[in-house]
């Protein structure tokens, strides 16, 4: 091979180097690029609780025949035939409440030593004809339904609502519950450590909870059924 041809090889071989290391460095980039890409864009499916407009509509017309129509009877026969009264059809959460209360709910319950969280519990309620909560908060609807909503997490198979404890451990809401209605006050855990002084029976709630902490939600919006929705 002629000392030309040797450098004319060198130089194509060089090319091809080049070529090949510009050519990875490029993919590897557009690899990098796309992946974001791409894992934002997989498709969330459908939930499968997921229900047509047909049956929601056909369930909220149920409802306003079946129930409204009762309550309103009671409420302006019954309990005040004075006032007007109309039963309240939906309670809404602002959505980015909600995502921070989810959020915050798994924050604690994993500080808590909770392994996993695994459901959102919906309770009916009703408001006291009272201008205000045994906490001092106004009361805004007086009179109507609402839905106040906790945490639950699995024990031996079933799903119990939990808080969070004074000690900082999740604790169920049903020995709570049990023991506020035998030691009229004194809340006390699986190991029968008291977590509250006596409290007198026509103290606030909140009172009795000391230093334990709630993750129970409430104050949603609520009335009337929204003009633009099942009307």
């Amino acid at each position: 091979m002629t000392q030309t041809n040797k450098s004319l090889f060198r130089f194509l071989v060089l090319i091809l180097l080049v070529s090949s290391f510009n050519s990875c460095a490029e993919k590897k980039g557009k690899e990098e690029e796309k992946a974001p890409d791409e894992k934002a864009s997989q498709e969330i499916k459908a939930p499968a609780n997921i229900i047509s407009l047909e049956q929601a509509d056909s369930i909220y017309t149920n409802y306003s025949k079946h129930r409204a129509a009762v309550i309103e009877r009671y409420e302006t026969q019954e309990r005040a035939p004075q006032e007007n009264f109309e039963a309240s059809r939906f309670v809404d959460f602002d959505y980015d409440s909600l995502k921070n209360y989810i959020a915050y709910v798994d924050q604690e319950a994993k500080k808590a030593g909770v392994k996993k969280v695994t459901k959102l519990r919906l309770y009916f309620a009703n408001y006291p004809d009272k201008d205000e909560f045994p906490n001092g908060k106004k009361v805004v609807h007086k009179r109507q339904n609402s839905i106040f909503m906790l945490p639950t997490l699995d024990m031996e198979g079933v799903n119990y609502g939990f808080f969070i404890g004074s000690d900082g451990k999740a604790e169920l809401i049903s020995n709570w519950k049990t023991q506020m209605e035998k030691g009229m006050g004194v809340y006390t855990n699986s190991e029968n450590k008291a977590y509250a002084g006596f409290v007198p029976a026509n103290a606030p709630m909140d009172a009795n909870l000391q230093e334990s902490k709630s993750l129970t939600l409430n104050y949603g919006g609520s009335g009337p059924p929204p003009k633009t929705d099942f009307q």
